[in-house]
């Protein structure tokens, strides 16, 4: 596996290479609008810039490389692979060769002999398929008020794709689970600058990893993985947040005990009690601390653009999800949430997924246009923000200005 030259990220962004071939390419579109809530430094540096392989997205950073998909690309339920957000925390991403790459499978958890899994052993498996949302826990960090640290996301680290691939579980019964096994740890082949950085390393509750919806993936939307969304096989965890989702997977392990990384114990951590979880991962619980672990329910409206204009009887749409309960219902206020009327919702396909909706605008003038999304366990989205100090969970009631005329 070649990795990332480090030399080539000093003084610009085409010199970047994964492998030979160019990370960053000099293609830029014009500037992307981005919401006035960001802090004032993201406004000004971020640009839309082309990864190979990727249309235009909000660049946010280079190395490690992270980067936004624009709001647009969210009209449909299915976010395209040359559209789907970039989300990396180590630098080092190397260019896996998929005729040579394997996953080992062992941990103290395993009742049999450690085994390794080329990606024709993965495909030779039962195959699975799963729409389901990938959203980054800190997904619209950027907006909270007052901003803390971390990228400064706006409303595109999330996308919503077709996975195809062999259920974990599957993978799992090839070596079998001690009786003593609470988590199952993983690790990608992407990995940091220097030794000092911790390698990121996940774990899911084995709960979690034996659900029939859980899988290693090969295909997005019907092609092979992209490189930068992890290629050859990366982890799906449909209903929790992407900091589970391994990119690049090379090691499974199932633990009898809590994995005690930084990763797990430091990092990607809310404040007991705060956010309505129902999916614990109670091995990882502290006295005052928990995982993150499933979406919360949220809304967003997609077909215009904050201070835009829309001629009446034109209909504005836009997508809502959660962490796997469904969707009930989607509800549209034109006077800035003084009433409120249910949109019509699109096509369901599936409890994972992006779900759209439209709704009618029938008088004309300006409006304050807002959008809550509830799902079917009674949970819907908030009017104020939960503070936290990593910006997790933002699932406040997306509003715009909009002119209908």
């Amino acid at each position: 596996m070649r990795a990332l030259n480090r030399r080539s990220f000093v003084g610009g962004t085409a010199a970047a290479v994964v492998g030979g071939v160019p990370l960053l390419s000099s293609a830029r579109a014009a500037g992307p609008e981005l919401s006035a809530a960001l802090p004032e430094g993201v406004r000004a540096n971020a640009i839309l810039d082309s990864l190979p392989g990727k249309k235009p997205l909000i660049k946010l950073s280079y190395r490690p490389p992270n980067y936004e998909t624009p709001i647009e690309y969210f009209r449909d339920a299915i976010t395209p692979n040359d559209a789907f957000f970039v989300r990396y925390h180590l630098a080092v991403i190397p260019e896996v060769d998929a005729k040579t790459w394997k996953i080992s499978v062992g941990g103290d958890g395993v009742a049999g002999d450690q085994t390794q899994l080329t990606l024709e052993d993965l495909k030779a498996l039962p195959s699975a398929e799963v729409v389901a949302v990938n959203q980054c826990s800190g997904n619209r960090r950027g907006l909270f008020q007052p901003h803390v640290p971390g990228v400064e996301w706006g409303y595109g680290a999330m996308g919503c794709a077709r996975w195809k691939g062999a259920r974990l579980k599957d993978v799992l019964d090839k070596v079998g689970l001690k009786k003593e096994a609470i988590e199952i740890a993983f690790d990608g082949a992407d990995g940091p600058v220097v030794d000092k950085t911790p390698d990121f390393v996940k774990s899911i509750a084995v709960w979690k990893a034996i659900e029939e919806t859980t899988l290693i993936a090969y295909e997005m939307n019907g092609a092979p993985l992209p490189h930068l969304n992890g290629y050859p096989a990366r982890l799906v965890v449909p209903g929790w947040t992407g900091t589970y989702w391994m990119k690049h997977l090379v090691s499974i392990k199932a633990l009898t005990k809590p994995e005690s990384n930084f990763w797990m114990s430091a990092a990607y951590r809310i404040p007991l009690g705060k956010f309505p979880l129902v999916a614990r991962f109670t091995s990882q619980d502290t006295a005052v601390n928990t995982p993150i672990t499933e979406m919360m329910v949220n809304s967003l409206i997609t077909s215009h653009g904050d201070r835009a204009q829309a001629k009446v009887g034109s209909a504005l749409g836009g997508i809502a999800w959660d962490g796997g309960y469904g969707i009930r219902a989607v509800e549209v206020s034109t006077d800035g949430g003084k009433t409120w009327t249910t949109a019509a919702l699109g096509p369901d396909l599936g409890r994972y997924a992006f779900r759209t909706w439209r709704f009618p605008l029938k008088s004309k003038g300006k409006q304050t246009v807002m959008a809550r999304a509830s799902n079917v366990i009674g949970e819907t989205q908030t009017t104020e923000l939960i503070p936290n100090p990593a910006g997790y969970h933002h699932n406040v009631m997306h509003s715009i200005s909009l002119t209908v005329v």
